[in-house]
């Protein structure tokens, strides 16, 4: 995980420096001309199909992309692009009255339950914040077109795509303060039952650098009756994002 941190932020680095390079012969509004496009996605991930007891807080449950995306014309001034890439796909579920996953020994290692979380820590703690985490290594396939034939980086463009990945790190998080007033982060590393590959299909609607997306999981987001209450239950997000270039 940390590797990965390390090379996102070179990512970053290198495309600011690209943009600093380029800024000079853009015009004030543009964008650099720069191959490819560098999107930072902000939004919210909830859960479809899922049963009552699995309700998920909406401003906690987040999810942030970082996508590269190089773009293949599709002919000659016919504004459509086709879009491969590769990036991160970071997830995090927040659920509500205070309660998290563990492992269910029952079921094995690859499994999760739903509990609260006095139950594992203590009764007399105060929970400051909880968060399970799915962190992906995602491909994004992408049909762009752009109502600006003549160029592509100006004007609205709408997009069509489905993505796949594969689970690199999953965990849950709780930030709590124990009676004696010690306060506490445990990270717990398992894998909590999460599907190894996730598929689904996303839009994208934007103007200049700003966008706003969403995705449709197709597959659940647990194994097959591994995670909590058994679940079939599918991912559904949605959000903003900035191209940095």
């Amino acid at each position: 995980m940390k590797r990965l941190t390390f090379i996102l932020f070179a990512l970053l680095i290198t495309s600011s420096s690209l943009y600093a390079q380029e800024r000079a012969r853009t015009p004030i509004g543009g964008r650099p001309d720069v191959k490819g496009d560098l999107f930072l996605d902000f939004g919210f991930n909830l859960l479809n199909n899922r049963p009552t007891d699995l309700n998920t807080r909406f401003f906690a449950s987040r999810t942030f992309n970082v996508y590269y995306q190089r773009p293949f014309n599709i002919g000659e001034n016919t504004g459509l692009t086709f879009n491969p890439g590769i990036g991160l796909g970071l997830e995090k579920l927040s659920f509500q009255r205070d309660q998290m996953l563990i492992n269910d020994p029952e079921r094995g290692p690859n499994s999760s339950e739903l509990v609260n979380i006095t139950s594992v820590y203590g009764e007399n703690i105060s929970i400051n914040g909880h968060t399970t985490a799915a962190n992906y290594i995602d491909i994004p396939l992408e049909l762009r077109y752009h109502l600006n034939k003549t160029d592509y980086s100006k004007g609205f463009r709408f997009a069509v795509g489905a993505k796949v990945g594969v689970l690199f790190d999953a965990h849950s998080k709780v930030s709590f303060e124990t009676e004696e007033g010690l306060s506490r982060t445990v990270k717990d590393k398992q894998n909590l039952g999460f599907s190894p590959i996730r598929y689904g299909v996303y839009t994208r609607v934007g103007f200049g650098g700003f966008n706003v997306w969403s995705y449709y999981g197709l597959n659940s987001v647990w194994r097959n009756e591994q995670g909590p209450f058994n679940t079939e239950a599918n991912q559904f997000n949605f959000g903003i994002s900035v191209a940095l270039f």
